[in-house]
């Protein structure tokens, strides 16, 4: 809520808490790369959605192709639908125009069979009321998206490897780079796919698809500027929902877990003999600067906020975390505040590996003035 306003947060909250569960796998670390971030500048910020399955961020090349399709069989090929030259240097020589048409015709009819293949293979594969998308990596010419768009097949071509990648992933089946080998157990199944325009961008939608695990979070906003700023919020919002599902445990936020850290430092530097016990007092005081900041920029009286907290957590009271509305103690655990254990565990660490450089850079510095005057 501090990057945005609340409707819009708490919209994006819970979309952000989907999109790592969608793809999460048993015994798999989380791959935030499942998760597609797209954006279009269009309506307003509370039109953004998640999208259980892809988006990509192209469409059909051929006017006469569907645009709506339900029940589709999705075909993904690396496969060349488009006429090549050969990689040697090579020359066809005719005599008259029949025989250049016949060469024209045999250049052609490689092409068309290989098209035909993907036709028969969807009239096999295809029950009554199913539909088929083909989404290649590669080319395809506008004649064999002529004869696909007869048949009521949806082509996409050009492909980014990424989404082929997330395609197979999503819908099932598997990418295929030999057309000769196609069968239907290749192919993956999407329940709606659905093409939309928006100025001169053509987005087309896969959704209800059998294998969800990859998702996209559809971004919408009527400026760039805040389309940015939801998009780092998102991207923030991801990595701490996958740091607590990763971890599987989190801590009091509001300066609650820097409250209770530094009681247990107190206790434990009775214990302490000697000089350490400077050391100890030292670094749970250091911690303490947490829940004064929040109270210094929420204009509360630092120690006066911080006594209260400190009172409260001597009387095993929950409400060690600080309420920035009133400046009084609240129970951080009740209020949904919370901190990532990871990241926590990586602010004491470093707090206290980055104090030892530059305690041993002043006594390099110490011992270099030393010197000079020897």
């Amino acid at each position: 809520r501090t990057k945005m306003h609340r409707e819009l947060a708490d919209m994006f909250t819970a979309i952000c808490v989907d999109a790592v569960l969608t793809i999460r796998k048993p015994d798999t670390p989380l791959d935030l790369h499942m998760v597609e971030i797209m954006h279009m500048q269009h309506k307003a910020g509370t039109d953004s959605r998640l999208v259980k399955g892809l988006v990509l961020d192209h469409g059909g090349r051929h006017p006469g192709m569907p645009k709506q399709l339900s029940k589709a069989r999705v075909l993904t090929i690396n496969y060349d639908l488009e006429y090549m030259r050969s990689e040697v240097n090579s020359g066809f020589y005719y005599s008259n125009a029949e025989e250049r048409e016949k060469m024209v015709q045999a250049e052609r009819k490689w092409v068309d069979d290989k098209t035909k293949l993907i036709i028969d293979l969807k009239r096999k594969a295809c029950g009554e009321g199913e539909t088929m998308v083909v989404i290649n990596q590669k080319g395809i010419d506008p004649l064999a998206l002529d004869l696909l768009a007869k048949e009521g097949i949806l082509a996409l071509r050009r492909a980014k490897r990424r989404n082929m990648e997330r395609i197979t992933l999503a819908c099932g089946g598997e990418q295929v780079n030999s057309i000769d080998d196609m069968t239907p157990e290749v192919l993956g199944y999407a329940e709606e796919v659905s093409e939309q325009t928006l100025g001169e961008e053509t987005y087309t939608f896969l959704e209800g698809v059998s294998n969800p695990f990859s998702c996209t979070i559809l971004i919408k906003g009527a400026h760039p500027h805040v389309i940015s700023q939801i998009k780092e919020a998102v991207r923030d919002g991801l990595r701490a929902v996958s740091n607590a599902v990763t971890d599987g445990q989190l801590l009091p936020g509001a300066g609650g877990i820097e409250v209770l850290c530094h009681a247990h430092l107190m206790e434990y530097r009775k214990k302490v003999q000697g000089r350490a016990k400077l050391g100890v007092q030292t670094f749970a005081d250091a911690l303490l600067v947490i829940p004064k900041t929040l109270a210094d920029n929420a204009g509360y009286d630092a120690q006066d906020a911080l006594l209260k907290l400190q009172e409260e957590q001597e009387a095993g009271s929950p409400k060690v975390g600080l309420d920035v509305e009133t400046g009084e103690p609240l129970d951080p655990c009740a209020a949904g505040l919370w901190d990532n254990f990871r990241v926590k565990r990586q602010m004491l660490d470093s707090a206290a590996v980055i104090a030892a450089q530059l305690l041993l850079v002043d006594e390099v510095i110490r011992a270099g003035k030393q010197m000079k005057k020897g």
